[in-house]
């Protein structure tokens, strides 16, 4: 997710993970990640008036741990460039805990970060 000018990203304090990401959800069986993307974008930040790039932007694999009664598994992102056109106000779902505009250029030097993130956001600079 990143503003109309491609200076930020839009990005979500995850409630359960308790860490900043991207926005994203579950495919859950649909086979155009594409639209599952922007549909995720739209629910998890309210903002309407997005764009998405045709173009698979990265892709990742992660392990997540066991918990509660769910195995612990590998989990595969297939991540899109969402911008937003159009008013950039957005909305704190359930699924968050905050919602917060961070300049690329932070969340590829700050350490704190998830490497993926970082990754992502080194990339961008690189090409624009």
């Amino acid at each position: 997710m990143v503003s109309a000018d491609g200076r930020r990203t839009l990005l979500t304090h995850h409630r359960k993970l308790d860490r900043w990401l991207q926005p994203g959800g579950h495919a859950d069986g649909d086979g155009d990640l594409r639209r599952v993307a922007l549909k995720e974008a739209e629910e998890e930040t309210g903002l309407a008036a997005l764009e998405v790039e045709a173009e698979i932007y990265d892709l990742d694999r992660h392990w997540i741990p066991e918990r509660k009664s769910e195995p612990g598994h590998w989990h595969y992102d297939v991540r899109y460039v969402v911008r937003a056109t159009g008013d950039e106000s957005f909305v704190v779902g359930e699924e968050s805990n905050d919602l917060r505009w961070w300049p690329i250029e932070v969340v590829a030097a700050e350490e704190s970060f998830d490497p993926s993130l970082r990754r992502m956001a080194t990339k961008w600079l690189a090409v624009v």
